[in-house]
C-alpha cells in the first residue's frame, strides 16, 4: 500500500492489460456502471476484455472525460472502446452513455450532467498522463475548484481541442477507482501522484476512492520511481 491507494506491479504493460482487462470483466460479470478512459494503455485492456468476458449486457458504460470531436474521429475516447471493446462483444451493454463532445463543451458537459444525476460508478478506470493529469483535469486548472459533477474544460496538452469532464467530486465517488500506468515516461508522475503529497499541481493526487477502494495497477518502468 502507498497512502489510500493499492499498488499493483507487474512486469511489463502486457502485464497491465491482463490485469485490468480481469478487473472489467469482473465488473461486466457483476453488473453495475463502468467509466472507461481513452489512452494508449487502456487499449490492450479492452481487447483482452472483451475476450474474457463476451456478454456486457448486466452493465452500462460510461466515461470519464471526452474531447470535442464526432464520435468516430480518432480522437474520441468512445471511438476507441467502440473499437477495442464494444464492438467485440456477443452482447453489448444495457447502455451506453456516450459524452457528445461533438455538440462543445458547454452544451455536451450539460447533457452529460443531466444524464449522469446521482449515477454512482462500480467500476472507474482511469490513466494518467505524463504531467500528471487526470481525465482532463490538467495541473492547477480551475476546473479543480469546481464542484459541479461534469465540467468544460480547456486543453491542456496535446490535442489542443475542448474536452468535457467529470469533476474530482465526480471521480471520487465511484466505489472503486483503477488506475492502469504504463511506461517510464510515466513514472514521475506516478510518484507524484501515489508517493507524494496530494495537491492540484498532479490532479491524478486529488483522485482516491474514500468509501472504496483506490487501486494502481503498474508495470516495473512506471513503478520505477515508488518505493516498495
Amino acid at each position: 500500500m502507498s497512502g489510500d491507494v493499492e499498488l499493483v506491479i507487474v512486469e511489463d504493460a502486457s502485464e497491465v492489460a491482463a490485469a485490468v482487462a480481469e478487473r472489467l470483466a469482473r465488473a461486466a460479470r457483476e453488473g453495475g456502471h463502468i467509466a472507461l478512459t481513452g489512452g494508449k494503455t487502456p487499449e490492450p485492456a479492452y481487447e483482452e476484455a472483451a475476450k474474457r468476458e463476451p456478454d456486457w449486457s448486466r452493465s452500462e458504460i460510461w466515461w470519464s472525460d471526452e474531447r470535442c470531436v464526432p464520435p468516430d474521429d480518432d480522437l474520441s475516447n468512445f471511438a476507441l472502446a467502440k473499437c477495442t471493446l464494444l464492438d467485440r462483444l456477443e452482447r453489448g451493454p444495457r447502455a451506453v452513455h456516450r459524452i457528445k463532445g461533438e455538440l462543445g463543451k458547454e452544451q455536451a458537459a450539460a447533457d452529460y450532467e443531466r444524464e449522469l444525476d446521482d449515477t454512482v460508478f462500480d467500476l472507474e478506470l482511469l490513466g494518467i498522463g505524463k504531467d500528471g493529469h487526470v481525465a482532463s483535469l490538467f495541473p492547477n486548472a480551475p476546473t479543480l475548484r469546481q464542484r459541479r459533477r461534469v465540467l468544460p474544460a480547456e486543453p491542456g496538452l496535446e490535442p489542443f481541442v475542448d474536452r468535457v469532464t467529470l469533476s474530482i467530486p465526480a471521480l471520487n465517488s465511484a466505489r472503486a477507482i483503477v488506475f492502469a500506468v504504463s511506461g517510464a515516461e510515466k513514472a514521475e508522475a506516478a510518484r507524484r501522484a501515489f508517493a507524494s503529497e496530494p495537491g492540484p499541481e498532479t490532479p491524478a493526487s486529488l483522485v482516491r476512492a474514500p468509501s472504496g477502494r483506490t487501486t494502481a495497477i503498474l508495470d516495473r518502468a512506471a513503478a520505477a520511481k515508488l518505493r516498495a
